[in-house]
């Protein structure tokens, strides 16, 4: 499928999957080609799928998390350890952190994390809600869950800055975790040992 061989139609539609994480032009081209050939089986329920996502899914207005409703699952179920608090850099170490049973604590969703390079400061993440939740008094731990990236560590290091004087704990992930690391990609037996050995900062 060179450039133009296509309707406008099917054009818009590789350009927005080649907008996706991990999809350039080509993957784009083969994953449109393939929707196309399987479009009662996969195109139709694929375009229902979204329609819907879009008219239910919302952020977490307490945490940050992508859900049907707001507070998310994991803010409304009484049954989360409401004093352990797990901070992450987005939605994908959240859940990455969940398939792996890692910890029943409640969770932060930073959106990102701290990268003058690329014009992302304290006031384009989710860092004024985290430290008003560390202050409220219910939160006696905050585990620093990013990753073991420059930026990762960064904000790492500029959070307890923010955190100092609202007694709580802060720890961070530790043993499993390699330098230059993202949760998501790890296998859930090495988020699950990063959890429990993790380290006062």
């Amino acid at each position: 499928m060179s450039q133009g061989s296509a309707g406008p139609e099917i054009e818009r539609l590789i350009q927005l999957l080649a907008r996706l994480p991990g999809l350039g032009p080509r993957s784009a081209r083969r994953a449109a080609l393939h929707l196309m050939k399987k479009k009662d089986a996969l195109l139709e329920p694929l375009a229902r799928a979204m329609a819907e996502a879009v008219e239910t899914v919302r952020l977490c207005s307490v945490c940050g998390n992508v859900d049907t409703s707001d507070p998310c699952g994991i803010c409304a179920d009484a049954r989360r350890d409401a004093s352990l608090l797990v901070v992450v850099e987005d939605v994908g170490d959240l859940w990455a952190l969940e398939r792996a049973l890692a910890t029943r604590g409640r969770y932060h969703v930073l959106g990102g994390t701290l990268s003058p390079l690329d014009g992302i400061g304290p006031d384009d993440l989710n860092i004024g809600t985290l430290v008003g939740r560390a202050q409220a008094g219910e939160v006696r731990e905050i585990i620093l869950a990013v990753n073991a990236t420059m930026e990762g560590q960064t904000t790492a290091h500029y959070l307890t800055d923010q955190l100092e004087g609202s007694n709580v704990t802060i720890t961070r992930l530790a043993h499993g975790v390699p330098v230059g690391g993202e949760l998501d990609y790890l296998d859930d037996g090495t988020l699950a040992q990063a959890m429990k050995s993790r380290t006062a900062m």
